[in-house]
């Protein structure tokens, strides 16, 4: 079976005749006559019934017509490459990442990386914001060169390492009582209106572990996967919670206050890529401006709770 049928296969039953079809392809009629005749000669059965000059697809040709459809995703998938390839060669970057670090991290990554560049071709960069689960599959499919998630889900089959790990920080409203104190005690958080991350969090299990061990239980108002998303809802003053430095940096300056939390609450950001890769020039080169901004995002979280009084 070649792709040549296929796509006569496709132009019939878009046109229902032969003579439109063979406009279609630019070849003659009799051309699409005799790569019909192959194709139904292959599958052993008729794909058309001829009924007054026009063909009318069988059931068996409606139920074919979705596969060959697939393939022909698959091939264009393969041309649109071919198109990057020959502009971009393989200097193209794919990353895949959680939001904790997705959201404003790697922005400021890539403009530190695409505008700071020297060379006067820049890749082109595709960046996917999923959830760590997501960021799993896709770099174990190898959809990504690499990616970055959270600790709590299994790393088996990639090669992991860990790319930051950062003490929780409290973040509440501006104004909050909390935000008198230069430090957070675990007991300052009972019975206060608090904003979860998702009981399945690694961070959160931590969080409780050390609470239990202070006597102190949460009151968890609402959970949520994302800790954006606690400091959305803690800029509107529906409550404290208690996420990583890094995204507890990009509310900064909108509308939260950011305190230390007595009690050690690791968040652990995990870089993963499929196992036996060997990354791109590219890769190594962002994954070099990933860490110089990772450095200077920590000497600003720290120069932040140097200043609150």
């Amino acid at each position: 079976m070649r792709v040549a049928e296929l796509e006569t296969f496709r132009a019939l039953m878009a046109t229902g005749s032969a003579r439109k079809a063979a406009a279609l392809l630019r070849v003659t009629q009799p051309a699409v006559s005799q790569s019909l005749k192959r194709l139904e000669t292959e599958a052993g059965f008729a794909l058309f019934e001829r009924l007054r000059g026009r063909l009318h697809p069988t059931p068996e040709a409606k139920a074919l017509l979705t596969e060959v459809d697939r393939v022909f995703v698959g091939l264009s998938t393969i041309e649109h490459r071919l198109r990057s390839l020959r502009e971009f060669g393989v200097e193209q970057l794919q990353i895949a990442c959680y939001p904790a670090f997705g959201l404003g991290f790697m922005p400021r990554v890539l403009e530190r990386f695409l505008n700071g560049g020297k060379t006067a071709r820049m890749p082109q960069v595709s960046l996917q914001v999923l959830s760590s689960r997501d960021v799993r599959d896709r770099v174990a499919a190898r959809g990504a060169d690499f990616g970055l998630m959270a600790d709590e889900v299994d790393t088996q089959g990639l090669e992991s390492s860990v790319f930051a790990r950062y003490p929780g920080v409290v973040v509440m409203k501006k104004g909050h009582p909390l935000a008198r104190h230069k430090q957070v005690k675990p007991e300052q958080l009972a019975e206060l209106p608090f904003i979860a991350l998702n009981p399945e969090d690694a961070s959160r299990h931590r969080l409780e572990s050390e609470l239990k061990r202070h006597g102190v239980e949460l009151s968890v108002l609402v959970q949520t996967p994302y800790a954006a998303s606690v400091c959305e809802m803690a800029a509107q003053g529906l409550g404290i919670g208690i996420v990583n430095q890094i995204t507890a940096l990009d509310y900064a300056d909108r509308g939260i206050a950011i305190r230390k939390l007595s009690v050690d609450v690791s968040f652990t950001c995990l870089l993963v890529l499929p196992g036996g890769q060997v990354l791109s020039g590219v890769a190594r080169s962002f994954l070099a401006a990933m860490r110089k901004q990772v450095q200077h995002d920590d000497q600003r979280i720290k120069e932040y709770l140097r200043s609150v009084s």
